[in-house]
């Protein structure tokens, strides 16, 4: 793609809320004190992103509330940065309480490893906020045209440089942090649990931030579980010998696109040379730089780093980077992923501690009837001395068990079946789902609610084709923004209509290959008669270690597809 195609005009209406709102201030404080509705002004609800929450509504009420002529259902989506996917276990127990005190009484893990609270009311909003802070966490900048929550792989038990890379993706996050002193005045008043910054001014973003939201990642190879070739920037871990040597730099993935607009699309990430640790602040900053600089301000649909990438090509990209650092990046180092997924059950730390990768369906951690999945997790944080991992898979690690507390986290994690979960087939052990209806305004159909009872009919078929054990890579979201990473699953669902989605096939087993739209706007009977024959043919066809991913495209199934302008093709 040429840069004739790079599309000019008009700042959008966001870029002229941001510029006008004095560092992310607006008129939020007088939003809050506003006991009419529950709800907020709309350019407030843009702002509010940066401070990380959004405005919902519930919309399983929202045309009995419209027939009672009564406002939406209004509520907010509040989510927490968790760098690394890494928090104790007081953090973890203090979200616990909040989700009960302030929320709706669940925990969504997301798959950038962050924690979300649904069903907040405006009351209840500034004291979450504020009670989050007192726990040592943050949700500044989870949202909004900056640099969003940086992930890390979250599977430490056989690298010896995990705490290294985690260390550098804290450092990353920190670095990249808004300055504005907008959140400490807005959500904690006096009680400035963060330190204050000095002044307003934006030394990274400048007064209007970022284009477009930024995706920063850290994985360490063999493992790609936090998805490093569909963040905006990546950092791929080398190792020699026992030693963190450097990164291979990644840039422009991004998987969201809109329907109808062929010049979106979803893209896998390029990679462009490696740096040393102690270039990774220098080339993290000046990335983001070049997207703040470059970025479609005009076009929100176009504004992503990718779209900045094709427009330039990946050549521009590397000599604007090496000449705002005034070095040059060297050639990447070789390396190798063969997974995207976790690793379930109890593994050993080269630390002597133990890692136990537990299943969260969807992400969502909440007590049903037969289950309590919640009150299980808090009576093992109660008594585990080490921490809990957020993974990019929204699931959930507990980590650095001291070999002498094993046998008591073993204990309760039977008494509450938090064990059970793992038994279940391997695709639904590899599934994603977003949260879609009944909160978020973008979803056309549901994900979270919906994709447990569609893959246990595709489980039938998994079961009678004697593959209940090999991993498939299913993912689901409600519309395709890509928040569920569909673009990259061997199954890949995207909601086009209440019931209807579109499917795709054929993506890489790791990472790092995209799929491709095999049928459009299809209902569960549909998917299941088209899934069917395929499963049995792979679990008769399929060469020795072969991924049904790969199995789809040797048989011609599906087209390769590593581009993201083939994306459409």
């Amino acid at each position: 793609m040429s840069n004739t195609t790079k599309e000019s005009g008009p700042p959008s209406e966001v870029e002229l809320i941001k510029d006008a709102s004095n560092y992310l201030r607006g008129t939020i404080v007088e939003e809050l004190a506003d006991k009419i509705t529950y709800g907020m002004a709309a350019a407030d609800c843009q702002l509010t992103k940066f401070h990380g929450t959004y405005l919902q509504d519930d919309r399983d009420q929202r045309s009995e509330r419209r027939r009672q002529k009564l406002e939406p259902a209004y509520m907010f989506m509040v989510r927490v940065g968790i760098p690394g996917g890494a928090c104790t276990t007081e953090q973890w127990l203090a979200c616990d309480e909040l989700a009960h005190t302030r929320a709706n009484g669940t925990l969504k893990l997301t798959t950038r490893q962050a924690f979300q609270f649904h069903g907040v009311i405006k009351p209840d909003l500034a004291p979450l906020m504020r009670e989050i802070n007192e726990a040592l966490m943050t949700t500044l900048s989870a949202c909004g045209d900056v640099n969003r929550n940086v992930m890390a792989g979250a599977h430490p038990h056989d690298s010896p440089i995990y705490d290294l890379v985690l260390a550098d993706c804290r450092a990353v996050s920190d670095h990249l942090k808004p300055k504005t002193n907008a959140y400490q005045e807005i959500w904690l008043g006096t009680d400035k649990v963060m330190a204050a910054t000095t002044d307003d001014h934006e030394p990274i973003y400048g007064k209007t931030y970022l284009p477009r939201k930024f995706k920063i990642c850290f994985a360490i190879p063999p493992h790609n579980d936090p998805d490093i070739y569909t963040q905006d920037l990546g950092f791929a871990a080398i190792e020699k010998n026992g030693k963190l040597s450097g990164y291979n730099v990644i840039v422009g993935g991004g998987l969201g696109m809109t329907y109808g607009m062929p010049e979106t699309y979803p893209r896998l990430g390029s990679v462009i040379g490696f740096c040393k640790p102690g270039q990774l602040l220098d080339v993290a900053e000046n990335i983001v730089k070049i997207q703040r600089d470059n970025g479609n301000r005009s076009n929100r649909k176009r504004a992503r780093f990718k779209y900045t990438i094709d427009d330039h090509g990946v050549d521009w990209i590397v000599s604007e980077l090496n000449s705002r650092m005034g070095s040059k990046l060297v050639k990447a180092k070789p390396f190798e992923f063969t997974t995207n997924g976790d690793q379930y059950g109890w593994e050993k730390a080269v630390n002597g501690n133990w890692f136990m990768s537990l299943y969260i369906e969807g992400g969502r951690v909440l007590d049903t009837d037969g289950f309590p999945m919640m009150t299980g997790l808090r009576e093992i944080a109660k008594v585990h001395d080490g921490d809990f991992r957020l993974t990019g898979n929204q699931n959930l690690i507990i980590g650095n068990v001291a070999p002498g507390s094993k046998r008591k986290i073993d204990s309760l994690l039977k008494k509450y079946g938090l064990l059970d979960a793992l038994k279940h087939s391997g695709a639904r052990l590899n599934s994603i789902a977003c949260v879609a209806l009944g909160t978020c305004d973008q979803a056309f159909s549901e994900a979270e609610r919906y994709l447990p009872s569609l893959i246990a009919r595709m489980d039938e078929i998994i079961k009678a084709a004697g593959l209940w054990d090999e991993p498939i890579v299913v993912r689901m979201t409600g519309c395709p923004n890509g928040c569920g990473r569909p673009a990259v699953a061997e199954i890949g669902f995207t909601g086009k209509a209440v019931g209807k989605y579109n499917l795709y096939l054929g993506a890489g087993f790791h990472g790092e290959r995209l799929n491709k739209m095999y049928k459009e706007n299809i209902g569960e009977d549909e998917i299941i008669e088209t899934l069917e024959p395929m499963i049995h043919a792979y679990a008769k066809k399929r060469q020795k270690g072969e991924r049904f991913g790969d199995f789809c495209v040797r048989t011609d199934i599906i087209k390769a597809t590593r581009e993201g302008m083939d994306f459409h093709d």
